[in-house]
């Protein structure tokens, strides 16, 4: 199954609080579990701005779905055709 990072703006979003981020994640799962097994949230990260988030999910429509229903941006979806890290370079 395909792999996602999807890009969200969102200001100030470094300077969330724990119960923010809480709450965002419960949304995120609460709209993840209506949807079905067929689209999962692996991790975000959060900078300053913007919150990167990893899904797995068969199409990019399911994730938008996603985010229109939560009400999260998701200003870039982009596939995942690879993941290297220090051990490629072995």
């Amino acid at each position: 199954m395909p792999k996602y990072v999807i890009e969200r703006d969102f200001a100030g979003a470094g300077n969330l609080s724990p119960q923010e981020l809480h709450a965002i994640a419960q949304k995120s799962c609460n709209v993840l579990q209506n949807q079905g097994p067929q689209i999962q949230w692996l991790h975000s990260y959060v900078t300053g701005d913007k919150i990167y988030c990893v899904y797995i999910a068969p199409n990019e429509d399911l994730i938008s779905e996603h985010a229109q229903q939560g009400g999260f941006p998701a200003n870039r979806i982009s596939e995942i055709k690879a993941i290297i890290d220090p051990t490629t370079a072995e």
